[in-house]
C-alpha cells in the first residue's frame, strides 16, 4: 500500500470565522426582537457539525493506475486531502474478486473510502471532494452558480461526447491484447473521426476561454487528462490534439500542472 500525503491538518478557518460570525448575528437580532432561540439554535448546531466534518481521516482510493482513477487522484492532491492507495490488479481480475464487489458491485475502480463512507464513479468521486473542501486547495467547481453550471456543463460533455469515443480507441489500440481482442480497424476510424468532431467543438469554446469552464482550471479539465494523455503520448494520435492551436495550449497548460506530473510518477500504468 502506497501512502501520500497531500494536505495541510488545518481547519480551514475562513469557514469556521464565517460560521461563527453567523451564529452570533443571528443570536443578536433575535434576542433584539425577542424571538425564540431556534435559529441560533440551528447556527450552533451547524458549528458543531462544522467541526465533525472536519476532523481528518485518510482517504482509501482503490485502483490508482486505471485511467479513470487519475481523475479522482488529481481532485484529491489540487484539494490538499490526504489519502492512501490501495493497489487493485485488474489484469489479474481482482476488481472482480468477492471482496471488492463488496465496495463496487460492478466491479470496476475507482472507490474511495472516507472513513465509513464509500463512493465510486470518478467523476462523482471528483464533484464530492471538489465541494466537501471547497475552502481548501484549489477553487474546481466555480465561485458562481453560473461559473458551476458551465463547468457542470464540460464535465457532462466530456462524458457523454468526448469519453465514449477515447474510450473505443483506446481499448482497440492500446489494450485489446491485454483484454484478448482483435483490433478493429472500422471501429478505430470511426472513434478518431468522431473525436475530431468534438475536438473542433473544443476549439471553438477554447478560442474564448483559457480552460473549458472558463479562465480557471476545474473538474471539466481534471476529467480529460487521462485519455488525452493515452492519444497524445500512447496512441500515436498526438495531432489530434497538436493540429488544433487552441486545445493544444489548453492541453498544455493543463497536462503541467504538479497534480498531473506527481500522478502521472507515482501511479502510470505499464502499456
Amino acid at each position: 500500500m502506497v501512502v501520500e500525503s497531500h494536505i495541510d491538518n488545518n481547519l480551514c478557518f475562513v469557514c469556521f470565522f464565517m460560521t461563527l460570525v453567523d451564529y452570533f448575528t443571528c443570536y443578536k437580532n433575535l434576542k433584539q426582537e425577542n424571538q425564540p432561540r431556534v435559529c441560533s439554535s440551528n447556527k450552533l448546531e451547524g458549528l458543531f457539525s462544522f467541526f465533525k466534518r472536519n476532523q481528518t481521516m485518510v482517504v482509501k482510493l482503490y485502483g490508482p493506475t486505471c485511467a479513470s482513477s487519475k481523475r479522482a487522484l488529481v481532485c484529491l492532491i489540487e484539494k490538499e486531502v490526504e489519502f492512501e492507495v490501495v493497489p487493485v490488479d485488474v489484469s489479474k481480475g481482482e476488481h472482480k474478486d468477492p471482496e471488492f464487489l463488496k465496495l463496487q458491485p460492478f466491479g470496476v475502480v475507482p472507490v474511495i473510502q472516507d472513513g465509513d463512507y464509500t463512493l465510486y464513479e470518478s467523476r462523482a468521486i471528483m464533484r464530492y471532494y471538489a465541494e466537501k473542501y471547497k475552502c481548501q486547495g484549489t477553487e474546481l467547481l466555480g465561485k458562481t452558480i453560473e461559473e458551476r453550471g458551465i463547468v457542470e456543463q464540460w464535465v457532462e460533455v466530456e462524458a457523454n461526447n468526448f469519453d465514449p469515443w477515447a474510450y473505443k480507441l483506446a481499448i482497440h489500440v492500446l489494450f485489446s491484447s491485454i483484454i484478448g481482442i482483435t483490433p478493429d480497424p472500422k471501429i478505430i476510424e470511426e472513434s478518431e473521426a468522431n473525436l475530431s468532431k468534438v475536438l473542433d467543438i473544443y476549439e471553438e469554446r477554447l478560442s474564448k476561454s483559457k480552460y473549458l469552464g472558463g479562465d480557471f482550471f476545474s473538474l471539466a479539465d481534471i476529467s480529460h487528462l487521462p485519455f488525452i494523455d493515452y492519444i497524445v503520448n500512447n496512441m500515436g494520435r498526438e495531432y489530434l490534439i497538436k493540429d488544433r492551436k487552441n486545445v493544444s495550449a489548453w492541453w498544455d497548460a493543463i497536462s503541467n500542472r504538479p497534480s498531473w506530473k506527481k500522478v502521472l510518477e507515482l501511479y502510470r500504468a505499464s502499456i
